[in-house]
């Protein structure tokens, strides 16, 4: 059985900068992946390079058996891959609902004209995006924030905001960079549980990129280390927080 996400001795430079190393690792369909490391260890490098923003030197990414570097950069939601970011991107002078509609793009298929006209198959995709969207609100608790404008809303409540609209994409794999950053002690708990689910109640496979090892600890199954654009470790997050190589690179020389 072929992995969903498959990555082969992917190599990326920036000028005389080797961002992404000769690296190869697989994701199997139904897990939780996580990719950890220090500061410019190349982690989100690694998520630009399968959302297509970068082309890799040499090397090969397929997703479901598909080769991902025949795809641009706008085709590759419609995969069944979604991503959230660092620095969250969402539409400030819009509510939680019209920015989790915006989710459902890949999945609409009506026309312009039917658009203008707010024809009856219009109607009828509206109301399924509607529901769809109603759900990811259910799934996230974010009832009370539905109809408030984004740029209101703090900082913790933004970032699950993100989640629900890469949710609403109906996606295969998620691309979680960097969830748990800046949340409090009880939105880390809250954004592990989501995870959790994403994965046993929507089958939804995750690859995040994470440097809370608690929350690592507690939803993957397996862990990719990286320094330097390079594969230092990989496998269950206790063996990999064990490897010398890894406590080397996070703690310095002498430190193992």
């Amino acid at each position: 059985m072929k992995p969903l996400l498959e990555i082969a001795n992917a190599t990326l430079k920036f000028g005389g900068v080797v961002a992404v190393n000769d690296l190869s690792f697989s994701v199997e369909e139904g897990e939780v992946y996580a990719i950890v490391g220090p500061n410019g260890a190349g982690k989100s490098t690694v998520f630009n390079l399968i959302s297509r923003f970068y082309q890799p030197y040499e090397g090969s990414i397929s997703f479901d058996g598909q080769n991902l570097l025949d795809r641009k950069a706008d085709a590759v939601a419609d995969l069944g891959i979604a991503r959230t970011f660092q620095n969250i991107e969402l539409f400030e002078h819009a509510t939680v609902l019209q920015n989790l509609l915006v989710g459902r793009h890949r999945h609409r298929r009506t026309t312009l004209v039917e658009e203008m006209v707010f024809a009856p198959r219009v109607r009828r995709e509206e109301r399924k995006h509607r529901e769809a969207v109603e759900e990811v609100i259910d799934f996230l608790d974010l009832q009370p924030y539905r109809d408030k404008m984004i740029a209101g809303l703090p900082y913790g409540v933004r970032k699950v905001v993100e989640l629900g609209r890469a949710l609403a994409s109906g996606p295969r794999l998620l691309l979680l960079d960097e969830p748990a950053s800046g949340l409090s002690v009880e939105e880390t708990q809250d954004m592990r549980w989501w995870i959790d689910d994403i994965r046993k109640q929507m089958g939804i496979t995750v690859l995040m990129v994470e440097h809370d090892m608690g929350l690592v600890s507690g939803v993957c199954d397996r862990v990719l280390a990286l320094a330097d654009g390079a594969k230092l470790a990989e496998g269950t997050p206790a063996q990999v927080q064990a490897d010398p190589a890894v406590i080397e690179a996070y703690l310095g020389a002498g430190a193992a």
